[in-house]
């Protein structure tokens, strides 16, 4: 898929999640635009919609050229699939992915986008942040905890895991991200969702000075 399409991390056009590598929407859409993708269509299934339960289905038809066949995918959304965070954005979600499934048959790409996911997969590292505080780990007043906060913040954004949690360790001033207060982390946080939605390129700048960092170091 790389030698293919020439996808980059550093762009956000793939994520490593866990243990597994998953293309995100911004990545199929610039390998649709790559590729001359001619024409991409969207329709809300009402048949399979229930609005007042908050559950949306939709079609996306991909054509590659004028005479191509249309390439299909669907997609659907509801409370029970996707983050918390983005409880009441099911019918964008639910479209996006309906364009995701449909791009990836299109170009035969074999690997789950980001956004296809429920909740983001379990990532070993690294370890969760730790302090005095009772709770620090579990959820607090029903909100996901710090670390699932940033892994979702990460998925959401099409961020470099990898690279965010240096930058993470970076703001709250200490070697690594564990060593960190929750109060500290609480404004990383806060910090990193307010700069991916006000600026993110400037955003991704910054986060990719953290890699060359990484690479001078070895």
């Amino acid at each position: 898929m790389v030698d293919t399409f020439g996808v980059s991390v550093s762009r956000g056009d793939v994520q490593l999640l866990g243990d597994r590598w998953y293309v995100t929407h911004a990545g199929l859409l610039r390998i649709a635009h790559q590729q001359g993708c001619f024409s991409l269509i969207t329709n809300l299934e009402t048949n399979f919609s229930e609005a007042a339960a908050g559950r949306w289905v939709f079609k996306a038809t991909v054509f590659k050229s004028p005479k191509s066949k249309g390439f299909v995918g669907y997609g659907d959304a509801d409370p029970s699939n996707v983050s918390s965070l983005v409880r009441g954005a099911e019918m964008r979600i639910a479209e996006t992915r309906a364009v995701n499934r449909a791009l990836r048959k299109a170009y035969g790409i074999g690997i789950c986008s980001v956004e296809e996911l429920g909740s983001p997969p379990a990532d070993p590292a690294p370890k969760p942040v730790q302090d005095n505080h009772q709770h620090h780990n579990g959820s607090n007043n029903g909100q996901p905890r710090l670390r699932d906060q940033l892994c979702i913040l990460i998925r959401q954004h099409n961020l470099d895991a990898t690279l965010v949690k240096a930058y993470a360790a970076d703001f709250c001033g200490t070697a690594t991200l564990s060593g960190a207060s929750r109060e500290l982390v609480e404004s990383f946080i806060s910090h990193l969702s307010a700069a991916a939605k006000e600026n993110r390129n400037g955003l991704i700048c910054k986060l990719n000075s953290y890699a060359q960092q990484q690479e001078a170091k070895q």
